[in-house]
Order: C-alpha cells, then sequence, then structure tokens
C-alpha cells in the first residue's frame, strides 16, 4: 500500500496564485471561456474531459474592503455563518496535530446537501514589495469525519484566492475554484451557481466586510 502523499501547500502553489492577479485575461477561442461578467466580476471556466465537469476562475475587486479585512472576513469561520446563506454547519477541528475544517452546504430541494472536509493554510506574501495574501483549500479525507445518511460528501475540491490592494481603498481578487459535487446536478443549477452564485457571494462578502469592521 503507498505511504499517504504529503498533506498542505506547496510555496510553489502560494507563488502561482500571485501570479494569476497579474495574467493577462485568457484568450477568447482559447481553451478558457468567459463565462460571465457581471457586478464588476469576470468568470472564465475550463473544461475538464476526465470528469465532465469545469474549474473556474473568477477576477473581481472589493471596492472600499482593504485586502487583510477581506482576508480577516473570509478566514473567520463564525462570522461566515452570519452572512453565508448557503452554510449549514461549519466548523474548525484538531485531528491528529492537523486542523481540518467541516461544512455543509445547503443545496435547494429535492438536491441533498453536499459537505466537504478540507485544509487551507493562509499566508501573507511579499512578491517584489507588493503585498498580497493568499488562501489555499483542498479536500481531505480524515477517519474522524465519516460520511453522513443523507449528504453527498465531495470528495474532490480546491480552490485558492489571492488578494491585494487595488492601489485605493479596496482590493483586487483572484479566485480558482474546482469541486465535484457527486451525483446528478441539473446544468441549471450548474449554471446559476457560477453565473449568480459566485458574484453574489463576492457582493455578501463586501456587505460582511463592512459589518466586520463594525463588529469587531
Amino acid at each position: 500500500m503507498e505511504a499517504p502523499p504529503p498533506r498542505g501547500f506547496s510555496e510553489e502553489q502560494f507563488r502561482a496564485a500571485c501570479q494569476e492577479l497579474d495574467q493577462p485575461a485568457p484568450a477568447a477561442g482559447g481553451p478558457w471561456q468567459l463565462l460571465v461578467e457581471s457586478m464588476g466580476v469576470r468568470i472564465y471556466r475550463l473544461y475538464d474531459e476526465q470528469s465532465g465537469l469545469y474549474e473556474y476562475k473568477i477576477f473581481g475587486g472589493l471596492a472600499d474592503c482593504p485586502p487583510k479585512l477581506c482576508v480577516d472576513v473570509y478566514m473567520d469561520l463564525d462570522f461566515r455563518k452570519q452572512w453565508d446563506q448557503y452554510v449549514k454547519e461549519l466548523y474548525e477541528k484538531t485531528y491528529d496535530g492537523e486542523k481540518v475544517i467541516y461544512w455543509e452546504v445547503k443545496y435547494p430541494f429535492p438536491l441533498s446537501n453536499r459537505d466537504y472536509v478540507y485544509i487551507r493554510e493562509c499566508r501573507e506574501m511579499d512578491v517584489d514589495g507588493r503585498k498580497i495574501w493568499v488562501v489555499l483549500a483542498q479536500s481531505v479525507s480524515v477517519p474522524q469525519c465519516p460520511e453522513k445518511p443523507g449528504i453527498t460528501r465531495v470528495k474532490s475540491y480546491k480552490q485558492s484566492l489571492a488578494i491585494e490592494s487595488d492601489g485605493k481603498t479596496g482590493s483586487k481578487v483572484y479566485m480558482y475554484y474546482f469541486d465535484n459535487p457527486g451525483g446528478m446536478i441539473p446544468s441549471w443549477l450548474v449554471n446559476w451557481a457560477a453565473k449568480s452564485g459566485v458574484p453574489t457571494f463576492l457582493k455578501d462578502m463586501q456587505k460582511a466586510c463592512r459589518n466586520y469592521s463594525k463588529s469587531t
């Protein structure tokens, strides 16, 4: 039996996320398709032949939300339960010395809710004098978090987030996202989540940033 690969994230993964902030928009006609441009957010998707699913890249900005505040809001799980309407359950626990997050997401009836078990890490990077915050997350399997009846476990989940100042009072944001939600998800829901869910999430996060500074 092969030893499991070491968990965690490499320096290269953090640097790759930083570099995405400087990348030009994916070329038209290339493998990444522009899916939607809405509320100052551009969302691209790439079809993954192996899984039949899409990977997503999101570029946008959060006006009047400085990067450190955005990261604090994004990392604060208890606060997220207050502003993210799709969270059913969310907490962090330490198993065998490793911090692991459990997250259950509400799905519309008649679909079962999805849950995630993942690790994440946040680093403040210095890139040629620029300060960039990067958060990486990926699904893991831990015996202390078995699958629950009636909830579909998302076993393949990857996300990266890079945030820096926009030079004014807000933030420039890049996000990469892939998950395999399992089961039969109707295409209308996949499209809705990408086209409406992500811009709405960023708008809610922007509002949460403003409330966070008042509540902390």
